[in-house]
């Protein structure tokens, strides 16, 4: 007797007690009802091409727009750059050649190796990119953020290298040094660290008008004087359509949401990292720095190198790990980012940026190369039935031989179709 295969059950897998056993994932009790996967795959989606988009734009840096010149292909610090892109990246004249309404190959002499500039479309994006980085208002915002990005520092001082690392998504210009900072002197200082070799920002005085969360902003509104400290904020959580979570942990969750809400801009390495009110206050440092953020998200990577910089340790995977309803954290292109899920309705900024809008014109630059570089001609052959359908933008003489030729022509196209006998 032949015994039929069980099929799988395609109900999903239940998560008891906190642990799915057939991966062995801990998840605090999530129960994952095979519902929002396709908000998922849009964030997903999203982040692949952003993170193309990091490697366009910083190829867009490279060329010194004001002079309008141009680079080599070959320069291996550019097939260094593109190393981020993950494992399916392409090399850098492929890379060019994939995006040719940004980028422009030419050779200037035969001897010479071909060089890449940007298309007047490019040109124009970037124009208006540097119009907006330029701009008083965008360029007080940005001092403001990144002065807070230091404030949650004890030192009130990060790193180069660590502050680069947020520097696409802080809104930062690409050479934010010199054209942004130099320009505050009141706020910003070069600190050369002897003993690392290093160079690290530090922020001259301390600034109380800045050290406001944006839960406490949105708790007072806006009324800084009637703000209380030590009070119960309530972080908003958002799952996905399907998601729920056990009885038990949702007590749990509601018990940690009325602990006091420590500031994150305050000094709480006394708390036990194993005790709820500590996680609460790592909950609330992720959260202002996910918010300082004009995208609202961030690779993991980032996160952890700030974290472990400030002496967090295991602090930050905790806190992503036993709160799923408030960051959200997908994986694409070998990189996992960091989401701000109040900050999105779908895959869409509650609060859009103008600079968030210039990136999606770079991305719509992008994907307009799909349709372009398509080849107006199409031939297609069978050997069988010995026909050949020939699309082309003139007529086609018959090249002789029996047979039949039929000719359509419609819009200055001609349509020529031989089937021999």
């Amino acid at each position: 007797m032949i015994r039929k295969r069980k099929k799988a059950d395609p109900a999903p897998y239940i998560i008891k007690n906190g642990v799915n056993k057939r991966n062995q994932i801990h998840t605090r009790g999530l129960v994952n009802r095979n519902a929002g996967v396709r908000k998922r795959k849009l964030l997903k989606k999203k982040k692949t091409r952003e993170r193309i988009l990091f490697c366009v734009l910083d190829f867009v840096d490279e060329c010194n727009i004001e002079s309008q010149s141009s680079i080599k292909i070959t320069d291996p610090d550019l097939r260094e750059r593109q190393s981020e892109m993950g494992p399916n990246r392409l090399f850098t004249d492929q890379f060019f050649h994939k995006y040719p309404s940004v980028f422009q190959q030419f050779q200037p002499f035969p001897s010479l190796p071909l060089r890449v500039k940007l298309t007047p479309q490019a040109l124009t994006l970037h124009r208006e990119e540097s119009a907006i980085h330029g701009s008083a208002p965008h360029r007080d915002s940005a001092v403001k953020r990144l002065a807070r990005l230091l404030m949650l520092t004890n030192a009130r001082r990060l790193p180069l290298d660590v502050i680069n690392r947020f520097k696409f998504d802080l809104g930062l210009p690409h050479n934010y040094i010199t054209v942004l900072l130099s320009d505050y002197p009141e706020y910003f200082e070069v600190y050369c660290n002897t003993d690392e070799e290093t160079l690290a920002l530090e922020l001259v005085s301390w600034r109380k008008e800045l050290a406001v969360s944006e839960m406490e902003r949105k708790a007072c509104n806006g009324d800084l004087l009637n703000l209380k400290k030590g009070k119960c904020l309530r972080f908003l959580m958002n799952f996905p359509r399907g998601f729920d979570l056990e009885k038990r942990i949702m007590d749990w969750v509601e018990k940690w949401q009325e602990l006091p809400y420590i500031s994150p801009y305050e000094d709480a390495f006394h708390l036990a990292p194993s005790s709820d009110l500590g996680e609460k206050w790592a909950v609330g440092v992720l959260h202002e720095l996910l918010w300082l953020l004009v995208s609202k998200k961030t690779e993991k990577d980032n996160l952890f190198c700030f974290g472990d910089y400030l002496g967090f340790g295991d602090r930050f995977k905790k806190a992503l790990r036993h709160h799923p309803g408030i960051f959200y954290v997908s994986n694409k292109i070998r990189t996992q980012t960091v989401v701000l899920r109040e900050a999105y309705r779908k895959d869409f900024l509650v609060e859009k940026h103008p600079l968030m809008g210039m990136r999606h014109r770079y991305i719509h630059l992008m994907n307009k190369v799909q349709h372009t570089r398509k080849p107006l001609g199409i031939v297609a052959s069978r050997s069988k039935k010995n026909s050949k359908v020939n699309l082309s933008m003139a007529k086609r003489h018959k090249a002789g031989g029996e047979g039949t030729e039929i000719v359509l022509e419609k819009d200055h196209l001609t349509l020529t179709m031989t089937k021999c006998i």
